[in-house]
């Protein structure tokens, strides 16, 4: 069954269009609904968002809650920030995996706005300024091209939900089919990880290298890759080996048997997040 991904600013809605999006497709559509979210589970909003480690930890509870609620028998409405575009791809390559299709709302509410719900709520479910201020800073907004954001519904803070567009797009539309970069395959040699680690090491060392003569626009060659990387804007060191983390943590639970295929599916990876 399909898969819902809420996101925005934090304070502007999302919850609220959760409950919306529930109500409809458990009363008229006898749908069975499964929420996931942080803010339900006794999660210290301001100690997890201003602690890079427990966030990341945060986001891998919320994912393998995901996975786990991936079913023919059931929605998956997860509400929650998911302002970081690399852990959507990771949603959408979970949901690709399951076959099964997916949409994302985006509730485009205000700063200014959000800002004055948070500062209404009750001192133990608000966001500090600094931490709020900081979500905001960071939000990375989806974008109806990228694949994995979308269908993408855009919605105002005084919009109604196009509830039967959204029913469409999850049950009306074919899911995508597994590819390559999503299919699990069998571990099928103990030097997987030594080759993982490697290839993608050797990738980041090329790019960096090849900043030096390369503009915006240009594209950047690997030894061993027939896909070649979209250099849009400088990157640093620490931001590439960040994606290499994160695609490390994702191929160790969808190794492949083929080693070739591990440059390409980096760069792959990397175009479709460094935009």
């Amino acid at each position: 069954m399909p898969f819902i991904l809420i996101c925005g600013y934090p304070s502007c809605g999302k919850s609220r269009r959760t409950e919306e999006l529930k109500k409809y497709f458990e009363n008229e559509q006898k749908k069975t609904v499964v929420e996931v979210s942080d803010h339900n589970t006794g999660v210290d909003r301001n100690k997890v968002y201003a602690d890079s480690k427990e966030e990341k930890i945060v986001r891998g509870n919320l994912k393998s809650s995901v996975q786990r609620n991936l079913s023919k028998e059931t929605i998956t409405i997860l509400d929650s920030l998911n302002y970081i575009k690399g852990f959507r791809y990771e949603l959408y390559c979970v949901t690709k995996e399951c076959q099964t299709t997916q949409c994302v709302i985006f509730c485009d509410t205000s700063k200014e706005l959000a800002s004055e719900w948070n500062n209404s709520r009750a001192e133990e479910e608000k966001y500090l300024q600094q931490i709020f201020d900081g979500l905001v800073q960071r939000f990375e907004e989806p974008r109806s091209n990228n694949r994995w954001d979308s269908p993408l519904f855009v919605i105002q803070k005084d919009d109604m939900l196009p509830l039967d567009a959204i029913s469409d797009a999850l049950f009306k539309k074919k899911a995508p089919a597994p590819n390559a970069s999503t299919a699990p395959q069998p571990l099928s040699s103990t030097n997987f990880l030594y080759e993982l680690d490697k290839t993608t090491q050797d990738v980041v060392g090329v790019i960096m290298g090849s900043q030096k003569t390369c503009v915006p626009g240009d594209t950047i060659g690997v030894p061993g890759a027939t896909d070649q990387l979209q250099y849009c804007r400088p990157l640093t060191l620490a931001e590439l080996q960040r994606l290499r983390r994160q695609f490390i943590t994702y191929m160790k639970m969808h190794p492949v048997s083929n080693h070739a295929q591990l440059t390409n599916m980096f760069i792959q990876y990397l175009n479709n997040t460094l935009k």
